[in-house]
């Protein structure tokens, strides 16, 4: 009886550890990608989507704005406002994405950072409106630096205007399946919709696979992951699909803030180069890996890459 009960809450402690993964869902390129499209209606039904789903699975979400969508011909345009203030009314963070989203490593460092603190004058006012935090920037295009004095000296402004870095470890192609979505919504073939759709699903799902391999095999553990998404009409279409896949998964869902308690990234990265790649694949390339390394990373399906052009 005693080696049965041994046995039993062996079995309960393995499981309880191997269900113990976290993810943090981040929003790139609030308030919505529209691909042109700027009716009304359409907007507010892909952030009201993202919104009901981030409330329906207990999703402490964080969205990343882009201030340069909030106008048009120089003037502020409400119904963008709108949508950032519907993110804050629903209880969630808004984070820094530049104002038009430069890259990093074309422009100087005087333009970006100066593109940096234009981005934050409506989105940081909003917040504090609304008692939310305002705390992070996200890089457009995750470049970070082409050298690690870039990276530092960035970072140091960062600091100093009272932002912390927000990292990406589950990198993705979310935005040409979005791009493709876009394009058969347009030629209202929902049978392609649908195709796009569950295949979306079936790659960010091996995206995972993938990932917790990596981390596996640099840490011998699953970190504590930050997933990358664009606020785009197929995510406010498959998002409760990618949620419950998660949970299948056996993730709960964390803040930002919570998600870098993890000792990982204090970790140090020591190779730079013009690429927007995962945290991860940063750290391994600083630990030496080559690329047989990341030879399983799941590949975009071919159609939808021509989709997308």
């Amino acid at each position: 009886m005693k080696n049965y009960l041994f046995l039993y809450l062996l079995f309960i402690s393995i499981s309880s550890f191997a269900q113990n993964k976290e993810v943090c869902f981040t929003i790139d390129d609030l308030p919505v990608v529209n691909y042109g499209n700027n009716d009304e209606d359409y907007l507010r039904d892909i952030t009201q989507k993202l919104i009901t789903t981030f409330d329906n699975y207990g999703i402490p979400a964080i969205g990343f704005v882009n201030e340069s969508k909030l106008y048009q011909q120089q003037t502020l345009h409400p119904i963008q406002v709108q949508l950032l203030e519907m993110w804050l009314k629903s209880g969630y963070e808004l984070g820094n994405h530049s104002y038009s989203h430069m890259n990093f490593h074309q422009v100087s460092f005087e333009d970006y950072t100066a593109d940096i603190l234009k981005g934050e004058k409506i989105s940081k006012a909003l917040s504090k409106n609304y008692e939310r935090e305002y705390l992070y920037f996200r890089h457009p295009y995750l470049r970070v630096g082409l050298t690690k004095a870039k990276h530092d000296s960035l970072n140091h402004f960062l600091q100093q205007h009272g932002y912390l870095e927000a990292p990406v470890t589950i990198d993705n192609d979310d935005y040409l399946f979005a791009k493709a979505y876009h394009v058969a919504l347009t030629q209202k073939d929902s049978a392609m919709m649908q195709n796009i759709g569950e295949d979306y699903i079936t790659y960010m799902e091996d995206k995972i696979k993938f990932y917790e391999k990596l981390s596996d095999q640099l840490w011998g553990r699953n970190i504590k992951h930050i997933l990358l998404l664009h606020a785009n009409k197929i995510n406010a279409e498959y998002l409760d699909e990618l949620a419950e896949m998660y949970q299948r998964h056996g993730y709960d869902f964390i803040s930002l803030t919570e998600a870098l308690t993890d000792e990982v990234y204090k970790e140090e990265i020591s190779r730079y180069g013009d690429w927007g790649i995962s945290w991860i694949d940063r750290w391994a390339l600083s630990k030496g890996k080559k690329g047989e390394f990341f030879a399983e990373d799941p590949e975009t399906p071919e159609y939808v890459q021509e989709l997308a052009q």
